[in-house]
C-alpha cells in the first residue's frame, strides 16, 4: 500500500501528529500501531498505581483540553480513556491500523520512497514519521539464571494481571518511578515483599488530590480559567531549569524538604534512613513523587534490599552478599531502552545504514526530528528533547508544529534531508549547554550514553525549544526535487498537503 505520510505509534505523538495532518488537509497518511489499542505507554503500561508525575492540566494536548479530571495528577485509566476520546473527536481512527507492528523501515534511494515491512503486509510512503518514543521497550537486567526461574516474572510495562500476588513472597527490583508506584500497591497483600535498590532515588512530597465538582463545572463553562492554570503550572514548572541547568547548587533547598519527608515517612528507623539517603544532588536522576513510598518501606512484610542480585535460582534470589531469599514471583521496575532505543535497529537510510549503526551508541539529530543520511524521515520525542521537570506534551506539540512546516516546505518536492554541519553543530551546541547542568554532577542515570554524553534531556527552557522549533528552516537543509538539488538560494514551493 502506498501512502504519502507513515506514522509509527499511536501515543500522543502519533495521534497529535494524526489531527494536525487532518487539520492541514492530509488524508492520504495511516498510523502504524503495533499495540492492540491506542495510547503508547498508557496503553503498554497498566501495572497498580500507574500514574502520571506531571499536573493532568498540562499533560494534556492544549488543543484537546479536559475540564473533567478526577485527580491533578491523573492515572493510567484516565489518560488511556482521554487519548480514546481524542482520537475519536478529531476523527483520526479510521486513520490508525492496530495490530501493525514494524519490522523493518529502508529508504528506497531509486523511488524516492520509504519502503515499511510491517506485520500486515508492506506499505511505501514518501515520509516516515516515529512516534514511538523513547520508553517503549522494557529492559530486564541480564541476571545469571533468570531463565530458571519457575515463578511468574514480569516487567512493569508488561503487566500480567492474571497472575494473583496476594499472598506471595514477591521481589522487585529496581527503585526507579513504576517501582516508586507499584509497590506500595502490592505490599499490602504480599507475604513477603523484598524490595532491591541499586541507588537511593530522591523522593519529593506528592501534591496530588481529588479535582473538585466545583473546579470541573467552572472549567466546563469557563475554559479560559482552566487554560490560566494549566498556564500557571507550567510557568511554575519551568522555575526548575533555574536548579537543573542553571545554578545546580540551588538545588540543595529541595533537598532538605526531601530529607524531612523522608524521615518523617520512616519514623526515625536510622538504619532505613541511611539507605534511603541520595549521595548525588537532587535532580541528577529522576526526581519522584510519593507519599506512600517511605511507610511502604517501614511495614513488617517489606524488606529493603540495597545488597546487588548475583544470581536467580528456581524459587530464590540470591543476593551479593550470599544470602538467599526464597521468592513465588518477581517484578522489574528497571526501566526501559532508552539509549539503545529500538527505532534505532528499525530504520535503514541511504545506502541500507541502520540508524542505530549511525548513532553508534549515542542518539544525535537536529531539534531531536532529523538526521543525516535519512531522507524524509522525522522523530518525535528524538534524542535531547526529554524533560527532567515539565510536561513531554508540550515538547511533542513544538516539534508537531516543526514537522508539519516541513511537510509544508516539502511541498512537491522528492526530498528533505538536513545538512550534516547543521545537525553536528546543534548536536555539539546541546551537548556544550549539558556541561553545567545538575545531570552531569556525578551521577550515574539512563540519561548518560556509554561516551559520557546525554543524548536523552533538553538542556535549556522549554519555550526555547519551542521558539527554535516554530519555523522550518530551509537553508538547513538538501532539497531536491526533479533530480535537482534547491539550496537555501531557490524557494521551496509547498503548500497545506503532501504531495505523494
Amino acid at each position: 500500500m502506498d501512502i504519502s505520510v507513515a506514522v509509527v505509534g499511536s501515543g500522543f505523538s502519533g495521534i497529535g501528529l494524526a489531527i494536525n495532518l487532518r487539520k492541514q488537509g492530509v488524508e492520504d497518511f495511516a498510523v502504524l500501531e503495533r499495540g492492540a489499542g491506542v495510547g503508547g505507554t498508557w496503553h503498554y503500561n497498566t501495572y497498580p498505581g500507574c500514574a502520571c508525575d506531571v499536573p493532568s492540566n498540562l499533560y494534556s494536548f492544549s488543543f484537546a483540553p479536559n475540564p473533567d479530571w478526577s485527580r491533578t495528577y491523573s492515572r493510567q485509566p484516565e489518560i488511556r480513556a482521554y487519548l480514546e476520546r481524542v482520537v475519536d473527536a478529531f476523527g483520526v481512527r479510521p486513520k490508525i491500523r492496530l495490530n501493525t507492528e514494524v519490522l523493518e523501515a529502508s529508504w528506497n534511494d531509486e523511488a524516492r520512497r520509504w519502503q515499511i515491512d510491517t506485520t500486515a503486509g508492506r506499505f511505501t510512503a514518501k515520509v516516515l514519521i516515529s512516534g514511538t518514543g523513547p520508553l517503549v521497550e522494557p529492559r530486564i537486567p541480564d541476571v545469571p539464571g533468570l531463565e530458571r526461574f519457575t515463578g511468574p516474572a514480569m516487567h512493569s510495562a508488561r503487566w500480567d494481571h492474571s497472575v494473583d500476588l496476594r499472598g506471595l513472597r514477591i521481589a522487585s527490583i529496581g527503585t526507579g518511578a513504576s517501582a516508586i508506584q507499584y509497590v506500595p500497591e502490592v505490599a499490602p497483600d504480599a507475604e513477603q515483599l523484598y524490595v532491591f535498590q541499586r541507588t537511593a532515588p530522591w523522593i519529593m512530597p506528592h501534591s496530588a488530590r481529588p479535582v473538585k465538582p466545583i473546579e470541573q463545572r467552572v472549567y466546563r463553562r469557563f475554559p479560559a480559567v482552566q487554560r490560566a492554570v494549566r498556564g500557571g503550572i507550567y510557568g511554575a514548572r519551568e522555575l526548575m531549569v533555574l536548579g537543573f541547568v542553571k545554578q545546580p547548587r540551588g538545588m540543595k533547598l529541595l533537598e532538605k524538604v526531601a530529607g524531612r519527608h523522608r524521615r518523617r515517612g520512616l519514623e526515625g528507623d536510622a538504619d532505613l534512613i541511611a539507605r534511603t539517603t541520595p549521595d548525588y544532588t537532587l535532580g541528577c536522576k529522576r526526581i519522584l513523587p510519593s507519599n506512600d513510598w517511605y511507610r511502604t518501606l517501614t511495614r513488617e512484610n517489606v524488606e529493603l534490599v540495597t545488597e546487588g542480585v548475583a544470581e536467580i535460582r528456581e524459587r530464590s534470589v540470591v543476593t551479593t552478599d550470599g544470602r538467599e531469599l526464597e521468592v513465588d514471583a518477581l517484578l522489574f521496575g528497571t526501566g526501559f531502552h532508552v539509549v539503545d532505543m529500538p527505532v534505532g535497529r528499525l530504520v535503514r537510510g541511504r545506502g541500507g545504514r541502520a540508524l542505530a549503526d549511525v548513532w553508534d551508541g549515542s542518539p544525535h539529530a537536529h531539534l531531536g526530528a532529523t538526521v543525516p543520511g535519512f531522507p524524509n524521515l522525522f522523530i518525535l520525542l528524538g534524542p535531547n528533547t526529554g524533560l527532567g521537570h515539565s510536561s513531554m506534551v508540550y515538547m511533542i506539540e513544538s516539534q508537531i508544529a516543526y514537522v508539519m512546516d516541513a511537510l509544508n516546505a516539502l511541498g512537491d518536492a522528492d526530498i528533505v534531508e538536513v545538512r550534516p554541519e547543521v545537525e553536528a553543530a546543534y548536536n555539539a551546541e546541546v551537548q556544550q549547554r549539558m556541561q553545567g547542568t545538575v545531570w552531569n554532577t556525578g551521577c550515574t542515570s539512563w540519561y548518560q550514553d556509554a561516551k559520557g554524553n546525554n543524548p536523552m534531556l533538553w538542556p535549556d527552557w522549554t519555550w526555547r525549544f519551542r521558539r527554535r522549533t516554530a519555523r522550518f528552516d530551509p537553508s538547513e537543509y538538501l532539497i531536491e526535487s526533479s533530480n535537482r538539488l534547491r539550496g537555501p538560494d531557490r524557494p521551496v514551493s509547498g503548500g497545506p498537503h503532501v504531495a505523494p
